[in-house]
């Protein structure tokens, strides 16, 4: 019988005795976390930007491994000295500066697990609105129920837990997906996906920049997560392979078939902004929407129960003075309130989803983009007990890295035209050099790109001859 047993580690350093598997052990989070049916959504708002069918798929491949490379070269810093990524974070930003992109990282975990649980709610509610016979608001508090109790559960126990419950979740989700795809086939009209004509440069790199976001890029501030109890001897480049593979695989295979579906019917693409997940329904057999409620379910709950779990991770690393799971089920507490926002409350998803994803997006990748640079120049282990004490060897604050991220994140919003709420509307203020706000610039979002080169170069300028010194005694 499998034990699920509380996870008692939290910021500290995995001792040598926990440390055990191997790299292919990090297929199943990866996997299991991005298995979700949003990813046939996806395909649709790849083709919102006015691109062919083509250019989905093209922007899809290379969005996605792109992505996850970036996460697979943070899960780097895990294995090589066994902590979670935002005290491995220390390193690049000071033991008390990094609480900046620790603070950053956890509104992210807490924003994507109620997205999550919110997109398993509204799916299961129009499953249940499509067999009939069950009360509205009924069905949406039963899938509310099962999506928080799944997440909580492994969120707050932990490591082993998730280990174990992501394994059960791909291999269910991906069997009951091919199902899905069997039955949907016949929706696909391959002449009107074919008649789609390409769109710009602009918008194929919108949609690249959308992927590069939306799929992967806000993984990579939790990658060590998954990685901190693997042996130091286990091959890096197995460690970044079977990351990426894992995240990648499902993935692009389900854009690019939602791209096929939404290309085919107009109405199933509109619908799909309003609810990404429930709006897949009306393809269905009534028989099998039972079936489709729970891959729905269990495929968003693999994705959330990774995000509460490094978002108990971030709180206690950044200082506050409670335990991961304490950490843990504070964070579900505010989960459940955003859902319940989301679900009852708000009127359309797709808008406030894409507007939260370009703004935080920009922060992120200048972040992500510095710690790649830094695990990257680091040729040994991080010193421990530095990571732990402000007068160490990485210092109480790096000025250098929180000015790089203010200035990655600055320049970034001036490139992105976000027009998904009124609140967001000042951002793109540098766009008048490429054409305005209304150019054929405006919504490329070239801004994610600008904040990730200006955090990797940046980083590597600043620090080059810095960690060269630390490694140097």
């Amino acid at each position: 019988m499998p034990t699920f047993d509380l996870e008692i580690n939290g910021p500290n350093t995995i001792q040598e005795s926990e440390r055990k598997g191997s790299a292919k052990s990090l297929f199943w989070p990866w996997a299991g976390a991005n298995v979700s049916l949003l990813a046939l959504s996806y395909g649709s708002f790849f083709l919102g930007f006015g691109i062919s069918f083509r250019q989905a798929t093209w922007a899809a491949i290379i969005g996605t491994i792109c992505s996850f490379f970036l996460v697979g070269i943070s899960s780097l810093a895990g294995k090589r000295s066994n902590a979670p990524t935002m005290v491995l974070a220390r390193a690049s930003f000071g033991v008390k500066g990094s609480i900046v992109p620790g603070v950053l990282s956890y509104f992210i975990f807490v924003g994507w697990e109620t997205v999550l649980v919110s997109l398993a709610t509204l799916a299961t509610g129009t499953v249940f609105s499509r067999i009939g016979g069950v009360d509205q608001n009924l069905a949406l508090i039963l899938g509310f129920v099962i999506a928080v109790s799944l997440t909580v559960f492994g969120g707050v126990l932990g490591f082993g837990v998730i280990m174990k419950l992501q394994k059960i979740l791909t291999l269910v989700t991906v069997a009951m997906t091919v199902v899905y795809i069997a039955l949907t086939v016949d929706s696909v009209n391959w002449s009107a996906v074919t008649a789609i004509k390409d769109g710009s440069t602009q918008g194929f790199i919108g949609a690249l920049i959308f992927g590069i976001t939306g799929i992967g890029l806000g993984w990579v501030n939790c990658a060590a997560d998954y990685s901190r109890y693997l042996p130091r001897s286990v091959s890096s480049k197995a460690v970044v392979g079977w990351t990426v593979f894992g995240a990648s695989i499902v993935p692009i295979v389900l854009v690019i078939y939602g791209a096929a579906l939404s290309a085919s019917s107009k109405d199933l693409s509109d619908a799909i902004a309003m609810d990404p997940i429930g709006a897949l329904t009306s393809l269905l057999p009534t028989w099998f929407l039972i079936p489709f409620a729970l891959i729905a379910i269990l495929g968003l709950v693999g994705g959330a129960i990774l995000d509460l779990y490094s978002s108990g991770l971030a709180l206690v690393s950044i200082g506050v003075p409670i335990k991961r799971h304490q950490a843990a089920i504070i964070d579900a507490l505010i989960m459940l309130t955003g859902c319940i926002y989301i679900v009852w409350i708000a009127d359309n998803f797709f808008y406030p989803f894409q507007g939260f994803l370009i703004t935080l997006g920009v922060p992120v990748a200048v972040w992500s983009a510095i710690f790649v640079a830094d695990v990257i120049m680091r040729k040994k282990a991080y010193i421990e007990k530095d990571l732990y004490d402000p007068q160490g060897t990485y210092g109480s604050i790096n000025k250098g890295s929180i000015a790089l991220m203010a200035i990655g994140t600055i320049v970034g919003w001036g490139f992105v035209t976000n027009t998904f709420a009124s609140w967001l509307s000042w951002q793109g203020y540098f766009l008048g050099v490429i054409g305005g706000k209304e150019g054929a610039w405006a919504y490329s979002n070239v801004g994610v790109i600008f904040a990730l080169l200006i955090g990797f170069f940046g980083h590597i300028i600043l620090a080059r001859k810095i960690i060269a010194k630390q490694e140097s005694f």
